[in-house]
């Protein structure tokens, strides 16, 4: 496979979420343009208080089901875990996981953070993750195929359009893998999958897997289903093949928590049934029960852990390095990440929106605003559309994206309060600013056009953003008057003239592609190590590794440094940066940026306990080190001293190929 391809598919994702997010709103403006504000209060108003319990009901079975993935996974591991810390594991790595929508990653740096705490250790908490995400997919692939088969109509467009014997066969191919699954757990000990051998666990534990993530499912899905009314041909095998095929998409999509994709394709499934307004009333229900209160409670049971273990010496105090003294080590910023990108997410589609529901974006001719006449009604949707971008941009931990998302929530704000659109909006995005205000902390990287010298790559984008914003100005009386209250409402409009309506989505993109280049860290680029490199890395203060070494990487300033050695797969970092302490932990993520880069994952080897947070954040693992380069035990809440070098990997995927590397590392 050709480089170029390589880097092709691994962008893939991205555009696939872009893709879907653009046809999310698509059909909600050509399908839901009659939706109301109103309509969906009062669609609210009548869910049953009856309806409101039983959905809370299921969702605490739901997550009381989750529990259970850590506990079959620890026994799994070989390592007995009371209940109660792998439900509190369990809790708050899904909860996580659901809102940010990256699974793999989210959920396994709290697992680390926590099992590790408890003794297990790298190896088995790679298994114990492992088997929770193989455990949270066989659900799926149980109840999809069973709806294929028996009712193959359910499933949104697949149904209408696919012959039967399509459907049939995919329904079981997802049954012949549970059962492939099963069977190689009855007559093998392993299996090789994209390079990785994977521990089977045997029948009977996998017979518990598939039982346990197919009622898993299955209840989820009775929490929306409570919330509905009764609707003819509405029957819950029906209701299920709309949902697993909604939450599939917003999967696929790789955006936070589905948002936009999820609701979509609920909308669009149940329309033949119920009515916009109780569509989206049961929306809003389900996301608050399933993903809203579940965030905060497992953010705030997480930071309560985090307190006590430091308040029993338990967690070793990190160094006096001053970029991780400005981080704040007592903050949890997985889960500051996890509520900010939520809160900013779901306002910007709430402010996309906007122009969609007819009560919102009336005339501003009421406004008691003299300036507001002046400016365009569809802002408050270029604002929206904006912060669906700094969402991404947060999950990098960038400070000027935090910054511009606050400023971002504050106008939106504003404009909404001015066009006297409901009270309930302007509130809404006061408080995703009053909740993002307070994590500043956890956002401590530069973006690009504030991280070193200027260059064409970081300023260009500046001029693109401008002179878009410019030319959006003078389009401005031209969009006023076209009576339409989103920059969707006017690029969908058959009786907008097509030259208007092209230029329209060509400064959109243009605007939106630069403001992400703008925000995003600069591109991430190493130096071979020839003498060049020798003597740059020797003026930072330190002396040239005794290691075979590849290459290396500078901070965002250039006035720290990790040398480097490429281990296959793995860009193993050769001890912690080196160099300005305000520039190391830029360097850190630089190494992370740059083995994405190249299609690898990053790893350190004798790290020290200065930068372990750094490294959780963006995260990878630690594993003790002894005195000899070898991994050892270091039960936290064994008396004695910890260790003191760590080396720091994705655990579940890279050990066994760094494992044999190890002694000759420590020989040099």
């Amino acid at each position: 496979m050709s480089a170029t391809l390589k880097k092709l598919l691994r962008h893939l994702p991205a555009l696939l979420g872009v893709v879907l997010f653009a046809g999310a709103i698509y059909v909600v403006q050509k399908e839901f343009r009659g939706l109301k504000v109103a309509d969906i209060q009062q669609a609210l108003a009548d869910i049953p208080t009856r309806a409101l319990v039983i959905a809370f009901l299921w969702n605490l079975l739901a997550y009381g089901i989750l529990t259970f993935y850590d506990r079959l996974a620890t026994i799994y591991a070989g390592e007995t875990v009371s209940y109660g810390k792998s439900a509190f594991a369990s809790f708050c790595a899904y909860t996580l996981a659901h809102n940010l929508g990256f699974a793999a990653v989210s959920g396994a740096a709290v697992r680390y953070r926590l099992y590790a705490h408890w003794g297990l250790t790298p190896l088995q908490i790679g298994k114990v993750i492992v088997f929770c995400s193989l455990t949270f997919g066989f659900g799926g692939l149980v109840l999809g195929g069973s709806i294929l088969v028996w009712e193959p109509e359910a499933i949104p467009f697949l149904g209408a359009y696919l012959p039967r014997w399509v459907l049939y066969a995919a329904g079981g191919a997802m049954w012949a893998v549970v059962t492939a699954y099963a069977t190689l757990s009855r007559v093998l000990g392993t299996i090789k999958i994209f390079g990785n051998v994977v521990e089977l666990p045997g029948l009977k534990m996998a017979l518990l897997q598939i039982i346990l993530a197919t009622v898993d499912v299955g209840v989820t899905a009775a929490i929306f289903y409570a919330l509905l009314p009764d609707a003819p041909g509405l029957t819950y095998p029906r209701f299920l093949g709309i949902y697993l095929a909604s939450y599939t998409a917003g999967l696929v999509a790789n955006v936070p928590g589905g948002l936009g994709v999820f609701d979509t394709a609920m909308l669009l499934g149940l329309a033949p049934y119920l009515e916009a307004p109780k569509i989206v009333g049961g929306i809003v229900v389900f996301r608050l029960y399933y993903y809203i209160i579940p965030l905060f409670l497992a953010g705030g049971l997480f930071a309560g852990n985090e307190v006590l273990m430091r308040s029993k010496g338990v967690l070793g105090r990190a160094g006096d390095t001053k970029g991780v003294q400005a981080m704040g080590r007592w903050t949890p910023t997985d889960f500051a990440v996890a509520a900010a990108t939520g809160a900013v997410a779901l306002s910007g589609a709430l402010l996309m929106s906007v122009g969609l529901l007819s009560e919102i974006g009336a005339e501003w001719a009421h406004s008691p605003f003299w300036f507001v006449g002046t400016m365009s009604a569809f802002v408050p949707s270029l604002l929206g559309a904006g912060l669906m971008v700094l969402a991404a941009g947060l999950t990098l931990r960038v400070k000027q994206t935090w910054q511009a998302a606050i400023a971002a929530l504050l106008a939106g704000a504003g404009f909404t309060a001015m066009q006297g659109g409901g009270a309930w909006i302007t509130l809404a995005l006061l408080a995703a600013a009053f909740v993002l205000a307070p994590f500043g902390r956890a956002f401590y990287r530069d973006a690009s056009l504030f991280s070193g010298k200027p260059r064409a790559g970081t300023v260009l984008p500046l001029v693109v953003l401008v002179a878009c914003v410019g030319m959006l100005a003078r389009l401005e009386p031209r969009l006023a008057a076209r009576d339409r209250n989103s920059f969707w409402d006017i690029i969908l409009a058959a009786d907008v003239p097509q030259g208007l309506r092209l230029s329209l989505l060509a400064l959109l993109l243009a605007g939106l592609f630069a403001l992400w280049r703008l925000l995003r860290p600069a591109r991430a680029v190493a130096d071979a190590w020839d003498d060049t490199a020798r003597r740059r890395f020797a003026g930072l203060g330190a002396g040239a590794p005794p290691l075979e070494i590849d290459g290396v990487i500078w901070g965002e300033a250039g006035r720290a440094a990790i040398v480097f050695r490429r281990v296959g797969k793995v860009l193993l970092a050769l001890g912690d940066p080196v160099g300005d302490a305000a520039d190391r932990i830029s360097a850190i993520w630089r190494l992370r940026d740059l083995a994405r880069q190249d299609g690898q994952t990053p790893a350190v080897w004798w790290a020290g306990r200065d930068y372990l947070p750094i490294y959780g954040d963006i995260g990878l693992a630690a594993l003790p080190l002894g005195a000899d380069g070898l991994p050892i035990g270091d039960a936290q809440d064994a008396p004695g001293p910890h260790a003191e070098r760590f080396l720091v990997c994705s655990a579940e995927r890279d050990l066994p190929a760094l494992l044999p590397l190890l002694p000759a590392l420590a020989r040099e």
